[in-house]
């Protein structure tokens, strides 16, 4: 069941909150809309949460999914990661998709926050990274993301060009790319039921291993 936010955004948990929590933050676009909730991180949270039932999971919905408010998306996780400390967590990962891959590095100088793991990201060439600095930043790019027409995503240049600002600037940062992954990892059918991507399994995978490290 979900819950509202400080900012006004909703959140829901997933497992109970304990020492370590994981907070997700979603994509957007440029219209400004409601927010919704990430197919793709819903995706993952499910897949991931039987494995690692000691950490709560905790996912975002923006009030307005809009990277022209990001502003207000910034907000709203830092109010998530508030609430993640007032439930009891003392080490926080932030797993951001898409436009929340810029989200997460903005808040990740929040003292509880250990890693950031930035799936597709929108890591765009002026986003101070200073956020990160002693903090780890995974990053996982789809090789085919903006590669098929018609379907929108984020150039994996971007994130290549983030994560060499990164090593750059002495962050701890690592990058991998699925071969023939595209933006999404799962999508949402008429019915609500979730349909995961061929190649989900292998970002369930990565993102599993950067937790198992952030829980070490």
């Amino acid at each position: 069941m979900s819950f509202e936010l400080q900012s006004g955004a909703q959140a829901r948990w997933t497992n109970e909150p304990g020492r370590c929590a994981v907070v997700c933050v979603n994509g957007g676009m440029a219209a400004d809309v409601p927010g919704t909730w990430s197919s793709s991180l819903e995706w993952l949270v499910r897949c991931l949460a039987a494995r690692f039932r000691g950490f709560g999971f905790l996912e975002v919905r923006y009030r307005t999914k809009s990277w022209r408010r990001l502003e207000r998306c910034i907000e709203d996780a830092q109010s998530a990661i508030e609430a993640a400390r007032k439930a009891g967590a003392e080490e926080i990962a932030l797993v951001g998709y898409s436009m929340g891959g810029a989200v997460a590095v903005h808040t990740a100088a929040d003292p509880a926050v250990r890693s950031v793991i930035a799936l597709a990201p929108w890591l765009y060439p002026q986003l101070d990274l200073a956020p990160l600095a002693g903090r780890r930043l995974a990053i996982v790019h789809g090789s085919l993301d903006r590669g098929l027409p018609g379907i929108p995503g984020v150039r994996p240049a971007l994130s290549l060009d983030g994560y060499q600002r990164a090593r750059r600037q002495g962050i701890d940062a690592v990058r991998t790319v699925i071969p023939l992954a595209s933006h999404a990892i799962a999508l949402r059918g008429p019915s609500g039921r979730l349909v995961r991507l061929p190649r989900a399994r292998r970002w369930a995978e990565l993102v599993a291993e950067e937790l198992e490290r952030f829980c070490a």
